[in-house]
Parts: structure tokens; sequence; C-alpha cells
């Protein structure tokens, strides 16, 4: 017993030397590290490649060059027929080829909301696991004081076995209430490196490293805010997204209006004369007719197809605002119930739990009351401290609900 209890002791003293050791990480520098995300990093990598793609926008098609017979018959003449060598180039239409570009450029736009977009997620994320290992420091440090309070009370029960005042199955019990507080003890360290973990991959670091948190979290007043649907639009950037969409389908839509727009061609082609005629050369301008009817059916049933897709963007944008103020909404009296349960336990039920306790061992001081009474005492008190953390957890939930609602860094 001995033995085992003093291996516990030395790994928990190893166990607090690290932590001490340990480089402490506020909330604000675990959320500023996540910006080192390989996933952030690739939206960079696929923007930059939209950018690229963009700066040829404005290319030519490649020149043609030919050169052959010309007019040369299939019998073998010397007099007849002729050897040319040709050139010719397409002129795409300037507008067309602006119109483009610009269209590209806006693809770039649209990443780097989504990228936002990904980000807001992954701070929530960094954020609730956060909060969730400074619950499970709390717990610890709950579990130490316990502990402290069942040595105590075994010591004393010792002392009193020894005049017969005490009751070995009383003391067996409380022996056992210690293991048990180890068992508690042991899944809440797993908890806490399980947490260490998932901030580390988070913040793209070596996943060993063990790093200290800050308990002291502030509590949001935010169950008195009002939703302002301009400045939700203004800051969320999955409707920030929607909206370059949309000016990106207006960028398309100016693309295809510019297929209406005529391209121009120039051959040029010199012949060598066979039998000493007179060498000839051809010089020809073309222009394209993309108003025939026969050519006009695509840009037109595009331009009817990008109507279609904003208006769908238009009405998705609506859709996201509603859902968004209806959460926000719900999320806010969540939180007002949560704070009205964390008070009631500080208040009311965890003093009320501490008298119980403190009557009871006033009573087995005094000889009038037993073991048993003071350690149901000890567990409800430390049951009530516990359920008040759990909704302590639960109201930081509801927090990083609204601030990634809300899209607050």
């Amino acid at each position: 017993m001995k033995t085992r209890d003093q291996i516990i002791l030395t790994a928990f003293i190893c166990f607090a030397a690290l932590s001490a050791k340990a480089q402490r990480l506020p909330l604000d520098s675990v959320l500023a590290r996540v910006g080192n995300n390989p996933a952030l990093q690739a939206y960079d990598a696929k923007a930059q490649a939209q950018d690229a793609y963009a700066t040829g926008a404005k290319s030519l098609d490649a020149p043609k060059i030919s050169a052959g017979q010309y007019q040369t018959p299939y019998q073998l003449s010397p007099n007849t027929g002729a050897f040319m060598v040709q050139a010719e180039q397409m002129f795409t239409n300037p507008a067309k080829l602006k119109a483009k570009q610009a269209y590209m450029q806006g693809q770039s736009k649209v990443t780097a909301e989504d990228k936002n977009y990904l980000k807001n997620q992954l701070i929530a994320q960094a954020k609730q696991a956060y909060y969730e290992r400074v619950v499970l420091e709390r717990k610890l440090t709950l579990l130490q004081n316990t502990q402290g309070l069942l040595e105590y009370m075994l010591k004393d029960a010792n002392i009193r076995l020894t005049y017969g005042k005490e009751k070995l199955p009383n003391i067996y019990k409380a022996k056992a209430e210690l293991f048990e507080l180890e068992n508690t003890r042991e899944q809440l360290h797993n908890e806490i490196s399980r947490k260490n973990i998932l901030l580390n991959t988070l913040m793209n670091r070596d996943k060993a490293t063990v790093f200290a948190v800050d308990t002291n979290v502030a509590v949001k007043d935010y169950e008195s805010a009002l939703t302002d649907t301009a400045a939700l639009a203004a800051g969320r950037s999955d409707i920030k997204a929607i909206s370059r969409n949309l000016d990106l389908q207006a960028l398309n839509a100016q693309m295809e209006y510019s297929k209406r727009k005529p391209d121009f061609g120039l051959q040029a082609g010199h012949m060598f004369s066979y039998g000493g005629n007179a060498n000839q050369y051809i010089l020809m301008a073309s222009v394209t007719i993309p108003v025939a009817p026969w050519s006009s059916k695509e840009y037109k049933a595009n331009l009817k197809g990008i109507q279609y897709e904003v208006a769908e963007l238009q009405q998705k944008k609506l859709d996201m605002l509603n859902q968004a103020a209806g959460a926000l909404a719900g999320i806010r009296a969540d939180m007002h119930s949560k704070k009205r349960q964390v008070n009631n336990y500080q208040q009311n039920i965890i003093p009320a739990f501490q008298n119980s306790y403190k009557s009871a061992l006033q009573a087995y001081d005094q000889n009038t009351g037993d073991l048993p009474s003071v350690l149901t005492g000890i567990k409800d008190l430390q049951a009530a401290r516990m359920e008040a953390l759990d909704r302590l957890q639960e109201l930081l939930t509801l927090q990083v609900a609204y601030e990634k609602e809300n899209e607050q860094h």
C-alpha cells in the first residue's frame, strides 16, 4: 500500500513539475498559431495559382505557319504551280481578353473567403479544445483538494481505530474513495493529453509538445446583444464568399456578353512560281460573325443560365442570414439559462453541500456522527463542484458557438 501511494505521489509531482516548466500559451497565442495550419496554407497556394493563371488570360492564339506546293499539277511540269510559304494569326477581340482576365482574377477572391471560412472553423475548434482543457485542469485541482480531505479523514479514522472508536469497514470505504479518485484523475489526465494533441495539431506543431494553459477564462455577456444582419453579412466569410461569387457571376456574364464581339485574323503567303513565272502573294484579313443565329445560341443560353445562378446565390445568402440570426437568438437564450444554473451552483447548491459536510464533520469530531456520513458529505460536495464545472463548460461551448456564428476572433 505504501509503495503504491509513493508511486502515485511521485508521478503526480513529476507531472506538476513538467507542467510548471512547460511553456504557458494563453488563448490568443494559440489562436494566432492556428494560421500555420496546412489546410489554410493550401488555400493560399490555390489563390496564388489562380492569380498566376490570370496573368496569361490576355494571350493570343499561337500563330500558324505552313509551307508546301500550291496549285501544282499531279503530272510534274516545271512551268506551272508554285511553292508557297504562309503565315496566319487570329487576334482575339481585346474586350474578350479583358473580360476573361477580370473573371479569372475574381476567382482568387472567392478562394480567399473560403480560406477565411475554414480559418473560422479551425479557430472555433481551437477555442473549444482550449476551454475544455481549462475545465479539465480545474477538475484536477478539485480532485487534489478532495484527496486532501479524504487523506485527513483516513488518518483521523486510523487513530480512532486504535482506540476502538472507529470501525474497520468505514476505513476500507475511505480507502476505496481514494482509489476511485485515482481512476478519475487518470481519466482527466488522458483527456488533457488528447486536448494537448488536438491543439498542437491545429497549430501545426509537434504533437508531443507539452504546454500549459491559462485557467482564467472570461465569460462574455452576449445574451443581451442584438443581431445586426448588416454587420453579420459584412463579418461572416461564408456570406462574403457568396457576395464574391455574385461578383464573379457578374464578371462571368460580362465574359459571355463579350462573345458578341468579333475576332479578327490576318493571313499572308508568298508563292515561288515555277517556270520563270512571276512570284505571287496572298494577303487577306478575316473577321468572325458571332451574332449569326447559329453561332449566338451558346452565349445567349449561358447568359440566361447565369441569371438563374445569381438568383440562387441571392436566395442562399438570404437563407444564411436567416439561419444565422435564428442560431444566434437560440444561443443567447441558452447562455442566459446556463449562467443562471452556474450562479445557482455557486451561490446556493455548493454552499449547501459545504454546510452539510461541515455539519457531518463537526458531529464526527464530537463523536455524535459517523465516518460514512462525512465521506458522503465529501463526495456530494465534490459532485456538486464537478457539476458546476460541467455547466461552465457548457456555457463556454455556447460562447464559442456564438463567436463562431458572428465570426469573432
